[in-house]
């Protein structure tokens, strides 16, 4: 009886829990999309002013903006962020000459945050791992070759605004990109653990530990 009882009160409180939960995801998602329309329309009024325009039939460059504001502050459900995102701004003499070199920055400034937050999450780990030196050493040697390699390691970009402007014969592109958070983790989990296992002979009990992010 008392079992049941115990079974019946677990019940009712995940009843009387789950709509708080739903109200405290929906004023989560609101206080993030009322950050994302103060931020944009600060960024937006800044690039009109500066002569910035997207291309016709895009979204207007305000919700373009929004929409690229949300994505830096979206999280999961393990407070981790969903993207990485980064701007970038060239020059050239044609619109394509500009482009390319605008994406190639935006894609060099990506792997950078990939490579520092993957080497930040594998140096927590090591703590735990019970790693004797020349087994720390070789990770932190494998996760500086990581850092090194991300760049032609990573996938397709995703888009989240591009705009340009004329300056005198030349055009300038800005551009906000950005890459999935759990397609970098998992991308790097499969480099660094290739490479571990080439150069040393850490348990693979220990190599769980040491990527378990």
């Amino acid at each position: 009886m008392k079992k049941l009882l115990s079974v019946s009160a677990i019940v009712l409180s995940l009843i009387i829990a789950l709509p708080l939960f739903a109200q405290s995801t929906k004023s989560i998602k609101k206080d993030i999309h009322s950050k994302a329309m103060r931020e944009a329309r600060k960024e937006a009024r800044k690039l009109k002013k500066e002569g910035f325009k997207v291309a016709p039939g895009q979204m207007p460059m305000d919700k373009q903006i929004e929409n690229t504001w949300i994505k830096r502050y979206e999280t999961d459900d393990k407070g981790n962020k969903k993207w990485f995102v980064a701007d970038a701004r060239a020059v050239g003499e044609t619109h394509t000459a500009a482009k390319l070199q605008a994406y190639e920055v935006a894609k060099v400034n990506l792997a950078g945050q990939i490579g520092t937050e993957v080497a930040g999450l594998v140096e927590t780990n090591i703590a735990n791992a019970q790693l004797n030196a020349e087994e720390a050493a070789s990770i932190t040697e494998t996760v500086a070759t990581f850092k090194s390699i991300v760049g032609s390691k990573m996938g397709r970009t995703s888009t989240f605004f591009e705009a340009d402007k004329a300056m005198g014969k030349n055009t300038e592109i800005y551009v906000t990109v950005g890459y999935s958070y759990d397609a970098a983790v998992e991308m790097a989990k499969e480099i660094i653990k290739k490479g571990l296992k080439e150069k040393t002979k850490v348990q693979s009990d220990k190599l769980d530990k040491i990527l378990d992010f």
